[in-house]
């Protein structure tokens, strides 16, 4: 006899927008999206790298698109575009943003501006722009917005980049409520210390004293880029159909001590 199996984690026919996607979490992301069977926008600054995350790609339709995402008018230019090759999105990933370490005396009014823009206004006029009825599915779908656990607990000189980060869960819940109606779920997703080719050039990760200090903090270790795509594919697939509104904790247990 035989049967059919159903994988509600499946992104067969779905079309995706991640941004950030030129490396790190944003990069996996789009890869595991595409081995899922969506096709996937991605978007980020460099022309280069978002070529390379492309051709790591996997089956046919996906396409590349450099965007300043802090420049309204390209953003708004750039989502028709996408519109306009791929058909209407089916889910968005704001991966894209900045991290920095600074203490209160070091936060300029131009510092706390430079990170709203980046992590805040830019992820929701992106958004904005995305949800549109012309530019979305008529029949629902995902929005996931990358926070941190710094959005959810305290750390010395983290708190610019935490408030940032705490506005985008406390953005999803509104936002969820607003398009319920739509059958859009919108989430957030709080990663604790995941080893990029970024983070691992910083102090925190480069050290090994740092680092060994760092892996403490986390029961299960440090965390990999695909733990968190793992929960993006959740988030944007069919298996999460009854969920929005919700912060995603991924963070080896960090936050459970």
């Amino acid at each position: 006899m035989n049967t059919v199996s159903h994988n509600p984690f499946s992104l067969e026919g779905k079309t995706i927008l991640v941004t950030g996607a030129s490396s790190g979490i944003g990069q996996q992301c789009a890869i595991d999206c595409s081995r899922m069977g969506a096709k996937v926008a991605i978007l980020g600054r460099n022309h280069e790298r978002l070529r390379e995350t492309l051709s790591r790609l996997e089956g046919e339709g996906n396409h590349a698109y450099a965007v300043e995402l802090t420049d309204d008018a390209a953003v708004k230019d750039t989502v028709s575009e996408v519109v306009a090759d791929m058909g209407r999105l089916d889910g968005v990933v704001n991966c894209a943003g900045i991290s920095g370490v600074f203490p209160l005396k070091l936060m300029s009014e131009e510092k706390i501006m430079e990170f709203l823009r980046n992590n805040v206004v830019s992820a929701l006029s992106l958004t904005r722009e995305c949800l549109r009825k012309k530019n979305f599915s008529t029949t629902g779908g995902s929005v996931i917005f990358f926070s941190s656990v710094m959005g959810v607990v305290g750390e010395k000189a983290k708190s610019l980049y935490g408030l940032t980060k705490g506005a985008l869960i406390a953005a999803s819940r509104g936002l969820a409520c607003e398009f319920a109606d739509r059958k859009v779920r919108v989430n957030s997703i709080s990663p604790g210390a995941i080893v990029t080719p970024i983070n691992s050039k910083l102090p925190y990760m480069a050290d090994p004293e740092a680092r060994a200090i760092l892996e403490s903090r986390h029961p299960l270790g440090l965390g990999e880029t695909s733990d968190i795509s793992n929960g993006v594919i959740y988030l944007l697939s069919d298996a999460s159909r009854w969920v929005t509104g919700q912060n995603l904790i991924i963070d080896g247990g960090y936050t459970a001590q």
